[in-house]
């Protein structure tokens, strides 16, 4: 699981991404407001963990920026303020959940598997993707173009299938080799490259208009784009 970790504490921010990193998930952090919100709007996460009050732009605000953005990652809101009112602002503002300060790893672990199992559910609804002509019909294993019928072989259809959950979104290598091959370590071979290469072959071969874009130093990204 990907886990972007939004704390202007250091000493705070470093305690939840150790914790989450030795708990197995991939768990990056950004100390303001500003580095936050362009992280969590360039990038893909399974669960967003942002402090209430942050430096720059505030934690509220990076709320309901991702939730304007269409965004509907699970978000938990982290606050040293407890009253009734201000976790009901925190809920209001697009967060999933909201946790007090101080608070047991623990608990919060609990709480980030316990949304990103909500947000899987809620993902896997969608059975039908669509983008700019490219659709999949994921329960019936069914990609087509235009109308046109595009054969895939089975990690092909995987991987389109996550770059279609993630459309408009950039996704790294470590995302592609997690989530489509299953790999919690780099094997240092370029499976991912010959895959998009094929991919690519497949899907906007002989259309104006390309989808599956490489992002150098980043990673990929699919999204309607003149050539």
């Amino acid at each position: 699981m990907r886990i972007l970790v939004i704390e202007d504490n250091v000493r705070v921010g470093n305690y939840i991404v150790k914790g989450l990193r030795e708990s197995g998930h991939v768990a990056e952090q950004a100390v303001n407001g500003n580095e936050g919100l362009l992280t969590a709007m360039k990038e893909s996460f399974d669960v967003i963990v942002v402090d209430r009050m942050l430096p720059g732009i505030d934690g509220l605000t990076i709320v309901k920026s991702v939730r304007a953005s269409n965004n509907p990652v699970p978000i938990l809101v982290l606050s040293a303020l407890g009253e009734v009112d201000e976790r009901v602002k925190g809920l209001r503002a697009g967060g999933d959940d909201y946790l007090t300060k101080p608070f047991a790893f623990s608990e919060l672990l609990a709480r980030i598997e316990a949304l990103a199992r909500r947000g899987v559910t809620q993902e896997e609804e969608a059975s039908i993707l669509e983008v700019a002509g490219l659709k999949m019909d994921v329960s019936g294993r069914v990609v087509s173009r235009d109308g046109r019928v595009i054969e895939l072989m089975p990690r092909e259809f995987r991987l389109l299938e996550y770059l279609m959950r993630h459309a408009g979104q950039v996704v790294t290598r470590t995302m592609l080799l997690e989530g489509v091959w299953e790999y919690h370590f780099d094997p240092q071979t370029n499976v991912i490259d010959v895959h998009i290469s094929r991919l690519r072959k497949k899907v906007d071969k002989g259309y104006d208009q390309s989808l599956i874009h490489t992002i150098r130093g980043a990673g990929y990204v699919l999204r309607a784009e003149k050539t």
